[in-house]
């Protein structure tokens, strides 16, 4: 079966100036309903952007170009929780770009997963007793096609769940027709210059896949085996084990591996075994003959000093013998089993067999000195769990010594920069000390390799068959044989960047979006992927893909611990937006994602912000329902008299002013936890807190009252305006919900807040000082309020500050601050209030507090129990509290935010106890 051939970018798609006028929901013309429920609107705004095309990228010329590729997810498998967690960064990223009118590209696109794929349709083969190998490679490409096909579409429905904006007319395939030939293309080229050969080297091989697999998809295991030490005869000394002579003794973890083996090896400053020089001892069982040799490659200290040399079967041994010149023999063959050559009585034995059958035979022999219990690191296949089996092979190799070269000159020099930086040093050893690649790979779903074989053995790389042909100087190509092998998956990954752009075309797409602008992936692929793309684009583009890469940590459960299906503590991202709603489980990931740390996601943390979300959508339906008639949102931000406002009102567009400025450096250095920390504190605290507090006297008020505050209705809807355009794009579903319905904001943009202008920084709302003013004003009702609430006396409060600025402005909010404390009289003066008037008092911020009011009738006993008790409880949490802070593994593992609000916490909680104090000694 061929390749589906994607489609290619759709001409007609809209612009962002054409956008039908199709997106408003029959719901937005109703009022808003009191239940928030994210489940009724999510989904249905995903599909009406998709159907307006919103996300459809044509570039338009002079405007700069943002492009984003998603890690290519295996084309058969099911996002997990590390996935959203990309996913919802590179979202917020490309939609905070949209919104400023970049050629903003999230390009999509899945893996072949040549390995994963293979595997799991073999399995099912297995299940209905056949396998590829009956039913033969066509008739099993056929069936694995079918398979990408069936559940080819559950990428892109998770993806959706999730409010991803990509672009899906770009959508692309690792095995779709383009990328296919530029695979073919850079093969070509890399054999043309010399840089793919195919040669006998030692590979990782799996048993089970019967495949060469890379160094990097090798899982080092600690295992529980044993340390065998055997007894090996020095050529001419009696062949007796009980007459006397000189023996050797060899310690060996893989006795059955001993078959193998043609020479022992020694250290050449061990001046115990100096004397073998020129010698040769006698393999166990077999009698061949082994000659000493000695190499710096010897470990001294472990078991004896001696290690028996298995060339094709350990990679060091390799290493050693070549330096030697000495032969090597393959007793595992492909499938585990031994070989011819490990002798009759172990030849068609599995590994685990021969070890014990070898181990029998020493013991039996007496070659077998002892036994002992020994810990040791095996490699094992990432795919198929067993442990890997060192095997020389002939395979296709590419030398990348030069591209990595200039991939770690490029981290060096600054042209690209990992996130953190802590991974600097990571990248250069591995780019310094790196090795051929083994690109090929044993199985049948992939890129089989552009090369065919001649009947007089000559090798023939081209593009296709009709080229093979003509280089070949053949009839036809019944005169080639096609190599069976296909290309190690990552081979085409790495061309990822530049292939999916239609490369090797030089195509508009390539030309407006190469190189791309950041790459946001897991820091376990730094190696496998990343690296291998930087080197590719270096090596084909002259330009590396892209200019930062933000590596996430891995998200883990509450506890710390590393999410897995036995441990049972898998979160399945799907079952949370289900839940808690798309928007919830994207800001919980987003405000948890600071850089080299990895991320403890406890559900309740998604249920808070699930409460966030109800925290606007409430905000929006009081302002909608109490903004006066004739208000409107301003397309212009020039167009509201800041001179003319009211304290509250400056100081609210002044908050707001400040957090675009922060959120935009913050999105700029990748700092999305603290962004999304600098949003919730300005959306939930100083908008729905304290401004919209702040408002209700004038929007509830009388017409004398609104008098007083000018403009109050249009500031309102300024600012819901721009904190919703500044927190959609990390909750997409919840602001296109509700900023639908803001009157006026045809003005901002007509049909979307996708496309709505992302809010900047504005100069003139910034006012410092009203700032200090209206933040020690809020102190001062907060404390008030708590001093009433404590004490129980009559709502009479006296003020008094020594700065004239600030007495001033207190006497102007007097109104406002005797309603928002439910006074009965508010009194300010420049002088302090006299101890013997009235109750307790404080200085919060400049301002003095007095509570004027008589104590009013009731048990004092009681009051002072309950007193007494609110300063136990806070002891409690405090010294909790305390304790935790104290903790190392807590100020480790929590994110930044966390732990800055725990210390505000306790702050907070220290002042309210030397509060309750003062007013239980009053």
């Amino acid at each position: 079966m061929k390749p589906k051939i994607m489609s290619p970018t759709d001409p007609t798609a809209p612009t962002p100036d054409s956008v039908p006028e199709a997106l408003q929901s029959p719901a937005l013309q109703s009022e808003m309903d009191k239940r928030f429920e994210p489940s009724i609107y999510e989904q249905a705004w995903q599909r009406r952007w998709a159907e307006a095309g919103i996300f459809t990228v044509v570039p338009v010329p002079d405007r700069p170009s943002f492009c984003i590729m998603i890690p290519p997810p295996n084309v058969t498998g099911k996002l997990h929780i590390g996935h959203a967690l990309q996913s919802t960064l590179q979202d917020l990223l490309v939609r905070w770009h949209r919104m400023r009118g970049e050629n903003a590209l999230w390009l999509p696109g899945t893996d072949h997963a040549g390995i994963a794929t293979q595997l799991m349709v073999e399995r099912q083969l297995e299940k209905e007793g056949t396998s590829r190998k009956a039913i033969g490679r066509a008739a099993f490409l056929e069936r694995t096609w079918a398979w990408k096909e069936e559940y080819h579409g559950n990428i892109r429905q998770q993806l959706d769940l999730l409010g991803a904006s990509c672009d899906w007319s770009r959508e692309r395939f690792t095995l779709d027709e383009g990328l296919s030939r530029a695979v073919r293309e850079a093969f070509v080229r890399l054999h043309g210059e010399g840089l793919i050969t195919r040669g006998e080297y030692m590979v990782n091989w799996s048993p089970v896949l019967e495949t060469a697999v890379s160094d990097l998809e090798v899982e080092t295991k600690t295992v529980q085996g044993k340390l065998y030490h055997i007894s090996y005869r020095i050529e001419g000394e009696p062949e007796d084990p009980e007459d006397a002579g000189e023996r050797i003794v060899v310690a060996t973890t893989r006795p059955e591996t001993m078959l193998g083996d043609t020479a022992v090896a020694y250290h050449p400053d061990d001046e115990r075994y100096a004397h073998l020089k020129g010698k040769a001892a006698i393999l166990p069982l077999l009698g061949r003959r082994l000659p000493f040799v000695a190499d710096e490659m010897v470990d001294r200290e472990f078991g004896t000093g001696l290690v028996k040399l298995t060339p094709f079967h350990d990679p060091n041994d390799f290493e050693v013998a070549r330096r030697h010149g000495l032969p090597g023999i393959s007793v595992i063959d492909k499938t585990g089993r031994m070989t011819a050559e490990a002798g009759p009585d172990f030849a068609g034995l599995t590994r685990e067999q021969a070890r014990a059958k070898v181990v029998e035979r020493l013991q039996a022999e007496g070659y077998l000195v002892k036994v002992e219990d020994h810990t040791h690191n095996v490699g094992h296949s990432q795919r198929s769990g067993e442990a890997i089996e060192p095997l020389v092979s002939t395979q296709w190799f590419c030398d990348v010594s030069g591209m990595a070269g200039q991939a770690l000159a490029v981290v060096q020099d600054g042209r690209l920069r990992l996130v953190p930086d802590s991974w600097d040093k990571t990248w250069e050893h591995w780019l310094a000390n790196i090795r051929p690649w083994c690109i090929s790979r044993q199985l049948w779903w992939g890129h089989q390799i552009p090369a065919w074989y001649t009947a007089d053995g000559r090798t023939i790389v081209a593009h296709d068959e009709e080229e093979a042909v003509k280089l070949a100087g053949v009839a036809s190509a019944a005169e080639l044989t096609r190599d069976p092998d296909v290309l190690d998956t990552w081979f085409s990954s790495a061309l990822w960047p530049f292939s999916t752009l239609g490369w090797p075309e030089q195509t508009a797409d390539l030309a407006t979006f190469y190189p791309t602008s950041v790459l946001i992936t897991g820091h376990d692929i730094l190696f496998f992927w990343v690296a291998r793309m930087v080197m590719a684009g270096l090596h084909f583009m002259g330009r590396e893909p892209f200019a930062a890469v933000h590596l996430t940590g891995l998200v883990r459960d509450a506890e710390g611990v590393k999410m897995s299906k036995t441990k049972g503590n898998v979160l399945d991202p799907t079952d949370l937006v289900a839940e808690y709603g798309a928007d919830a489980v994207r800001f919980t990931l987003a405000s948890l994602d600071s850089p080299g740390r990895d991320i403890p996601l406890n559900p309740e943390q998604i249920a808070g912000y699930r409460a966030f979300g109800n925290k606007i959508w409430n905000a929006t339906r009081f302002a909608l329902a109490r903004i006066p008639e004739g208000s409107r949102v301003r397309a212009r931000r020039e167009d509201l008299p800041v001179a003319d406002l009211a304290a509250p009102e400056r100081w609210i567009l002044s908050r707001l002013s400040a957090t675009a400025a922060e959120v935009h450096v913050k999105f700029e250095t990748f700092r999305f936890d603290e962004a999304c920390n600098r949003l919730y504190h300005f959306f939930w605290g100083e908008l729905c807190d304290w401004y919209i507090e702040l408002a209700k006297p004038a929007l509830l008020g009388s017409d004398a009252d609104r008098k007083l505050r000018p403009r109050i209705g249009d500031v309102l809807l300024t600012v819901l305006d721009q904190a919703l355009r500044m927190l959609h794009p990390v909750m997409p579903f919840l602001t296109e919900e509700v900023w639908q319905r803001l009157p006026g904001r045809e003005e901002i943009h007509p049909t979307t807040i996708c496309l709505a202008p992302y809010p900047q920084a504005e100069p003139a709302w910034r006012d410092e000082a009203v700032e200090a003013q209206m933040d020690a004003l809020i102190e001062a009702v907060t404390r008030v309020r708590a001093l009433l609430a404590e004490t129980g006396r009559e709502r009479k409060v006296g003020l008094w500050t020594a700065s004239p600025v600030l007495e001033a402005f207190l006497a102007e909010q007097q109104g406002l601050f005797a309603t928002l404390c439910r006074l009965e009289s508010l009194e300010v003066s420049s002088r302090a209030w006299s101890t013997s008037d009235g109750g307790p008092e404080d200085l919060v911020a400049g301002i003095g507090i007095k509570i004027l009011g008589a104590k009013k009738g009731g048990d004092e006993a009681a009051e002072r129990g309950k007193l007494e008790k609110e300063i136990e409880k806070l002891d409690i949490e405090i010294e909790r509290t305390i304790a935790q802070l104290a903790d190392e593994s807590f100020l480790v593992k929590a994110p930044a935010p966390v732990v800055e609000k725990r210390r505000a916490a306790l702050a907070q909680m220290e002042d309210r106890r030397s509060s309750l104090r003062s007013s239980l000694a009053g």
